[in-house]
């Protein structure tokens, strides 16, 4: 019995046509890829206006005040030191090197005893177009001891002591919040504080002379009143053997952060309140220390690793939740794409590659939509009125691709669920990376469920 061969077109045909549904799967992933160019641009017009609103709030917090580092008060007591240097001098005609000794002047620190804070914070926003800024406006009360400074440990002379020019320093990052001249009490006596501080690394701050200060030397207790401005932050450093700080504001979100954490706090929507209590066994430098001497430089890189505080934040950053939401962009296409498939298969229909993209550009103007509505409202109206509109265009839409409403209304229901489950896992930070991965393991379940009776056409026997 004779066979008639076929031809290589008829071979091609029968080839395209037993792998078909494995053609149509490749180029619904090659769609995917390309959906990834718009969303790419999504994202950079994203990071773009995140620059923008970045720069509006430093423009702001520049013009209002920063964050506010508070380190001090410390007594700084200048002391005199003898060291030896080589000078040229011509004797008899000839040039020679001789040693002599010179004199030179540096500073000793020493740091309080006690060191108690009290204060209330303010905070408010301040706005620039559509952008807006947390500031905050409050006031300290200091008050503490210094002990008599011990020379003789930092093998200092008595005698070397400029006790004339003995000041009291404090470090603050901004002083443009201070409405009133600074005054600081020491025992019975009160000092005009001066702009400048005597810390190393701290280029704000003030400083007081305490001409008499050795006549009092055993009677250090300091209280000061501070007003100020700030932004983002406040911080503070543990000055003393023993520190107390105790803070009040009407703010709902603070994030206590830095080397301490307060030991008792209260937080409430109509506020906080935090109290820490530290000792100097939480820091690496001395009670008392001098510019020339071993055991530890007082500047503020020693100081700085040292510090605690708050932080008055946003506690929905939308441009991060627009971000996040955008990573889930692939996951979107995918699933709805993988949809769009399966009817095709299933269903034998004839989906064009044309139809496919339009459904992927609309899932792409969800992003944009999102992102320029949380500019103006809540995320939570932004997102779902985003995601309303870009369902309304796909369902309407696949009322003709997928001729049926009851595929149509399947596909609504998926795109429902799949916003839906969306939002929530935005919302779980911590849980996020969990609840998708238990979602594509759903996910694929159904799609194995729906598709395993699937059948391929058997080749033509020869």
């Amino acid at each position: 019995m004779n066979m008639t061969p076929k031809s290589p077109g008829n071979m091609i045909g029968s080839f395209f046509e037993h792998h078909s549904n494995t053609f149509k799967l490749a180029g619904v992933i090659c769609l995917v890829l390309v959906m990834l160019i718009p969303l790419r641009m999504i994202h950079s017009l994203l990071y773009e206006r995140m620059q923008r609103r970045d720069q509006a709030v430093s423009e702001i917090t520049t013009s209002w005040g920063g964050e506010q580092v508070i380190a001090g008060p410390v007594l700084v007591i200048p002391y005199q030191y003898r060291f030896k240097t080589w000078k040229e001098e011509i004797i008899n005609g000839r040039q020679k090197q001789i040693e002599v000794e010179e004199t030179g002047v540096a500073n000793a620190y020493f740091l309080p005893a006690e060191l108690n804070i009290e204060g209330e914070v303010e905070p408010s926003k301040l706005h620039r177009g559509i952008y807006e800024a947390v500031v905050y406006s409050g006031r300290l009360n200091l008050a503490g001891r210094f002990t008599e400074p011990d020379f003789a440990e930092l093998g200092i002379e008595e005698s070397d002591v400029q006790w004339d020019k003995a000041q009291v320093t404090l470090a603050v990052s901004d002083l443009r919040g201070t409405e009133e001249l600074l005054k600081i009490q020491i025992g019975e006596q009160t000092y005009a504080l001066t702009p400048g501080c005597k810390l190393n690394g701290y280029n704000s701050g003030v400083s007081a002379r305490l001409p008499n200060l050795q006549e009092r030397i055993k009677k250090l207790d300091f209280q000061l009143t501070l007003d100020f401005k700030g932004s983002k932050g406040l911080r503070f450093a543990p000055m003393g053997r023993q520190n107390r700080v105790k803070l009040t504001s009407p703010w709902p979100d603070p994030s206590f952060t830095g080397a301490f954490l307060p030991v008792q706090r209260d937080v409430s929507e109509q506020g906080f309140s935090a109290s820490w209590e530290t000792t100097w066994y939480g820091r690496n430098y001395p009670q008392q220390s001098a510019d020339r001497k071993s055991g530890g430089v007082l500047n503020a890189s020693t100081i700085n690793p040292s510090l605690f505080g708050v932080d008055f934040i946003v506690l929905v950053d939308t441009y991060r939740m627009v971000e996040r939401a955008i990573k889930y962009g692939v996951l979107f296409l995918a699933l709805v794409f993988t949809a769009f498939f399966l009817f095709e298969v299933l269903a034998a229909l004839r989906i064009h590659t044309i139809q496919y993209l339009l459904v992927g550009a609309a899932l792409c103007l969800f992003y944009l939509a999102v992102l320029s509505l949380s500019e103006f409202i809540v995320f939570l109206y932004a997102y779902w009125a985003g995601a309303l509109a870009s369902m309304l265009l796909i369902v309407l839409y696949s009322l003709k691709v997928l001729k049926g409403g009851k595929r149509t209304a399947i596909l609504a229901a998926a795109l429902l669920t799949i916003n839906s489950y969306l939002y929530i896992v935005l919302q779980l930070q911590d849980y996020s990376l969990l609840f998708g991965t238990a979602a594509l393991f759903v996910v694929l379940g159904i799609v194995m469920y729906a598709t395993r009776n699937l059948d391929l056409p058997e080749p033509e026997k020869e």
